[in-house]
């Protein structure tokens, strides 16, 4: 990636070449590009980007919605309490509620990655993957594997303790 010149001098990173999916890009990297662009020290450029996410946590926290445009919008929401199942033990596990951090790219955004064209590892990637049924993705999402035959596992009883009066 090269940072360019875009609309109204704006500095936007310019994709260069498609990434695979196991490489990613680190903190240290956009440091290094910023500061090669602004012909700044990559000591003081780390600082400013360092505070430009700590602003946005700050601002995450405190107002629960920032909105960057041609970026995204950051929102914070409350997931609500739902029931799980221990992987190991398989018992069922109560979930609380919690706040998560969601993100929505904005129109700019999605139009310069809608514009990539995949590799054709990753092309590859999608055609070796097998297709869910909708019960399937909703018993992972619950905590449950189905068999390798396709069916559900039994429901186990749960006994009744007596009430004591």
């Amino acid at each position: 990636m090269m940072a360019a010149a875009g609309p109204l001098g704006r500095h936007v990173l310019q994709e260069k070449g498609t990434v695979t999916k196991k490489e990613s890009l680190t903190k240290k990297e956009i440091v290094k590009q910023i500061a090669d662009e602004i012909k700044e020290t990559q000591l003081k450029t780390k600082e400013i980007v360092q505070l430009t996410f700590n602003a946005i946590v700050d601002a995450l926290i405190r107002y629960r919605r920032i909105e960057l445009r041609n970026f995204g919008v950051f929102e914070v929401r409350l997931r609500k309490a739902r029931k799980a199942r221990n992987p190991r033990t398989e018992e069922p596990v109560n979930v609380p509620p919690k706040f998560v951090v969601t993100f929505k790219p904005g129109k700019e955004m999605e139009e310069r990655v809608g514009k990539l064209t995949p590799s054709a590892e990753e092309l590859a990637a999608l055609h070796d993957q097998p297709k869910k049924r909708k019960a399937e993705v909703q018993a992972d999402a619950n905590g449950v594997r189905p068999q390798a035959d396709g069916q559900r596992p039994p429901k186990k009883k749960r006994s009744r303790k007596a009430s004591q009066t």
